[in-house]
């Protein structure tokens, strides 16, 4: 996986800047249930945020190069408790072969499109003007 340059990092900052946290590192830390709940999350939504209360400084960096290096994907951000985390999302393959040809519709039983239509309110003749409404009585 290649590493995020300067403006791309901005720019995922700036995306993840209205997400909440997704995830919250327990007293337990980094187990396989959240290594397996975070790569989940990244196929899902390929930009998470992590929240990493319990842990201090240190170790939160760790759990980040960790959390990184097991699901490969790219730090973005660590900015007090909170981890900001992306991996891009797998393009969708085409399909090998040519693509299935559908029926072309039978226009017999199809009705025109000036039948859907609505048809148009009457207009006033010009120079009429519009009826007063009566106001109710006090």
């Amino acid at each position: 996986m290649t590493e995020l340059s300067s403006t791309e990092r901005k720019l995922l900052r700036v995306r993840a800047h209205g997400l909440h946290p997704l995830l919250q590192l327990g007293g337990k830390g980094l187990t396989e249930g959240v290594i397996a709940e975070i790569d989940r999350a990244l196929t899902a939504h390929e930009l998470i945020k992590i929240r990493a209360a319990p842990l201090n400084h240190d170790e939160r960096e760790v759990a980040l190069a960790s959390i990184c290096e097991r699901t490969n994907a790219q730090a973005v951000q660590h900015i007090g408790k909170m981890l900001i985390i992306y991996r891009q999302k797998p393009k969708p393959e085409a399909p090998a072969g040519p693509r299935p040809r559908l029926p072309r519709r039978a226009t017999s039983g199809w009705p025109e499109r000036k039948e859907i239509r609505k048809p148009s309110r009457p207009r006033r003749p010009a120079g009429s003007q519009r009826p007063q409404r009566r106001r109710p009585r006090a």
